[in-house]
């Protein structure tokens, strides 16, 4: 339930990791904080869909709605909700847990559990005794979108099959393709009648096609009577959903189903074993690590079958297919947490972009897709970073030749037309954009953020080629790579906007949000974020001295935002850990020879924007960037720079995590960290080994923890100001432009 209350936009439903399905309670909430179908302020519940975003901005998905029902059966209009529905529920009769979920339904005296598999729901529902239970199905409600097209089709007394078709109106840049969801439903008991509305009227029939299309299916029920219903979704056809609810739940044995999914999360969240004598410190753990463990979710059916970004059912060989890439959140911390836990996942994460790549046509590698479509939200090309990542650490069951051209493909771009890419020839051609209101479209040009995050996808082309021995395209994309110097002020030391000639744009405002510009951010909140060479941007802001005292005032400035955005959260200063450009910021003294100040601000943000209550997330989760964060915080270590291998030690909020190394990747068998003498007082480092032998430095790679091993962190009350600061134990630049 943590992240469920406030700005966090997770759902308390049931997912197994990675799960094509989400089963979980949609409440009757339409405003920003009920994206994922769910708010803990909720009283109303409408009932339980199959699938969800979470801890994303926009709403989406909630396909396929059930609730159960006892009394006199009104079907709901479009407008207009059925007599007794909505339903009132209270938290007091509420569980969550992984892979299980329960409510009751007062108003009805109905048990409803949930459960689920890769591809299948299951939901449970305990009646009282009645003759008028009912079980209703509505195929207009969604979460932020509207049906195009529906089907119904009661095959039998207890099978009903389907689709919904639906293009998202809450966010239209999610909504620029309609997505589709075939179903199969089973019920453990014949129905004794049932019925199906066309746009609130009720028809004759077995089958309907339309977009307000409801059905009903009647019991009579004795006291404690369970029915079950088990429901199976594909993206491909209602074949492909009846293949995957025969091969992944052929049993109605719910609580079976429930202690498998139990079992799948024991072993995931397993990977990683921490010990704490802070409870609340354990349990957010936890809670991070079992969001981290969400999303990407499997999009392909049993068989392979996927509907791909064109709207055409495609064949995966060999990999599964994976959607619900928030790329432009994930790439930062999510994607290197799966890098190093799923590495499996990784690879055909990674076949999955290529396949997106030609499948599209577009010279797109995905940006940001949800529902196997592609949203054309935020910007950059952040495919390419979790690709080169994949590739520096080991992680290559892929074409990296492929890869490459598609890096190479996606960097030449000429099509504008998506906000992602306005500008991007301007980038191309003189190494920065002009600073535009908005372009002819419509969409604001975002135009620093744009070019800073051009470069380190740059930098990242130009790791992966001269690894792949192609030096003439290594050297050209070096190059771009250092053109976040043309959006740096050096009489201000912020990044900022030029206009078409080139002159700086005035008024400036470092304090201001402004979409021209940034994107969900401030100059303050972007103006850090040249990870691929820090170094630099040390020397152009004069020196480590000076480039210290700029972070400091990024956390410590007493000033406030002059305007306001939802995604600009979790303030400490200007820091924004609540959205994601800031997130590798705390990490930076390390690279100015500073790590005692990292330490102290890594605790802070963890410690006053992180606990295990209700609003213990201080943003959107995003997809599990924001609990990756975390994470990656109570080891001890963070991938500031996802693709040069290198991890930033921090301060571990933990005293000791155990990582459990996947044998297929990795030729170490575990990963040890601990922190001797931890506590909430002592977070400052004074000093640590590394397999026994002593560590100077405040990084580690990628190899030393896949090698297997153990760093120890010897933790006390007051900073060591010699630790780590020599020019030679800051963190390491893979990358010279």
């Amino acid at each position: 339930m943590v992240g469920t209350l406030a700005h966090g936009h997770v759902y308390p439903g049931v997912a197994v990791p990675f799960g094509f399905v989400q089963v979980s309670p949609d409440t009757l909430n339409d405003s920003w904080d009920g994206c994922s179908g769910y708010n803990y302020s909720d009283t109303n519940l409408l009932g339980f869909s199959f699938n969800h975003l979470t801890g994303t901005g926009c709403p989406d998905m909630g396909n396929i709605l059930l609730v159960p029902t006892v009394g006199e059966m009104k079907l709901m209009t479009e407008k207009i909700p059925a007599e007794g529905l909505p339903t009132r529920f209270s938290h007091d009769k509420e569980e969550a847990r992984p892979g299980y979920y329960r409510v009751f339904l007062p108003e009805y005296k109905v048990n409803v559990e949930l459960t689920a598999t890769t591809r299948v729901g299951m939901q449970r529902y305990t009646f009282p005794k009645t003759e008028s239970a009912h079980v209703v199905l509505d195929l207009w409600h969604g979460l932020g979108n509207q049906p195009t097209d529906a089907k119904l089709t009661i095959e039998d007394d207890h099978t009903v099959s389907g689709y919904r078709k639906s293009i998202t109106t809450a966010c239209l840049h999610l909504g620029s393709n309609v997505k589709e969801y075939y179903f199969v439903a089973e019920f453990s008991k014949p129905f004794a009648s049932s019925g199906i509305s066309l746009n609130g009227k009720k028809i004759e029939g077995k089958e309907a096609q339309g977009r307000d299309l409801k059905a009903h299916f009647d019991y009579q029920t004795k006291v404690g009577e369970k029915l079950v219903v088990r429901l199976a979704l594909s993206s491909v056809s209602v074949e492909g959903a009846r293949k995957n609810l025969r091969a992944e739940m052929s049993t109605w044995d719910f609580d079976a189903v429930a202690v498998a999914a139990k079992k799948e999360w024991n072993q995931t969240l397993g990977k990683i074993q921490v010990e704490t004598a802070d409870a609340n410190v354990r349990k957010t753990f936890y809670t991070a690590l079992y969001h981290t463990q969400l999303t990407p979710i499997v999009f392909s059916d049993v068989d392979g079958q996927f509907c791909g970004p064109d709207n055409q059912v495609h064949q995966a060989s060999g990999f599964d297919y994976y959607t619900d890439l928030s790329l432009w959140d994930t790439f930062r911390a999510e994607q290197p947490l799966l890098t190093l836990l799923q590495p499996h996942r990784v690879n055909d994460i990674v076949q999955t972009m290529l396949a997106h790549y030609k499948i599209f046509g577009k010279q797109m590698l995905p940006l940001e897709t949800y529902g196997g479509r592609e949203s054309y939200a935020m910007i950059g090309n952040p495919s390419i970073s979790v690709i080169a990542e994949a590739y520096a650490k080991g992680v290559r069951n892929w074409d990296t030749n492929a890869a490459l051209l598609a890096m190479v493909g996606a960097s030449e771009r000429e099509d504008e037309q998506n906000a992602a890419y306005t500008g991007y020839g301007f980038y191309r051609r003189q190494g920065w954009i002009p600073s535009e209101p908005y372009d002819g479209d419509g969409h604001p040009k975002q135009s620093v953020s744009k070019v800073l995050e051009f470069a380190y996808d740059d930098a990242c082309v130009a790791r992966f080629a001269r690894s792949l021995g192609r030096n003439d395209i290594a050297e050209t994309y070096a190059r771009r790579s250092t053109n976040w110097q043309n959006v740096f002020d050096a009489s201000t030391g912020f990044m900022r906007g030029r206009n078409a000639d080139g002159s700086w744009v005035t008024p400036f405002d470092p304090y201001r949000i402004n979409f021209a510009d940034y994107t969900e951010a401030n100059a303050w909140q972007y103006s850090f974020f040249v990870p691929h060479n820090v170094p630099a941007l040390i020397q152009a802001l004069g020196g480590d001295e000076k480039y210290v005292a700029k972070l400091d005032e990024l956390f410590d400035t007493k000033k406030t935002l002059p305007n306001n955005l939802d995604d600009v959260s979790g303030l400490i200063g200007m820091y924004d850990q609540g959205n994601e450009p800031s997130h590798n910021f705390a990490y930076l003294y390390n690279y100015a020879g500073q790590p005692w100040k990292t330490q102290t601000r890594v605790r802070q943000i963890a410690t006053t924007l992180y606990n295990s209550a209700l609003d213990g997330l201080c943003g959107n989760d995003d997809c599990g960037q924001m609990s990756a964060w975390y994470v990656f915080a109570a080891l001890g270590f963070y991938p500031v720079d996802p693709t040069s291998g290198v991890y930033v030690i921090g301060s571990p909020l933990v005293d000791k995590a155990t990582i459990q190394l996947d044998p297929k990747y990795h030729r170490g068998r575990t990963f040890t960290m601990i922190a001797r003498n931890n506590s909430a007082e002592n977070k400052y480092i004074q000093s640590a080994t590394l397999n026994g032998h002593d560590l100077s430095r405040s990084w580690i790679t990628h190899d030393e923890i896949v090698g297997g091993g153990k760093l120890v962190l010897t933790m006390g009350p007051t900073p060591n100001r010699t630790w780590a600061t020599a020019q030679a134990d800051r963190p390491a630049q893979v990358l010279a432009p």
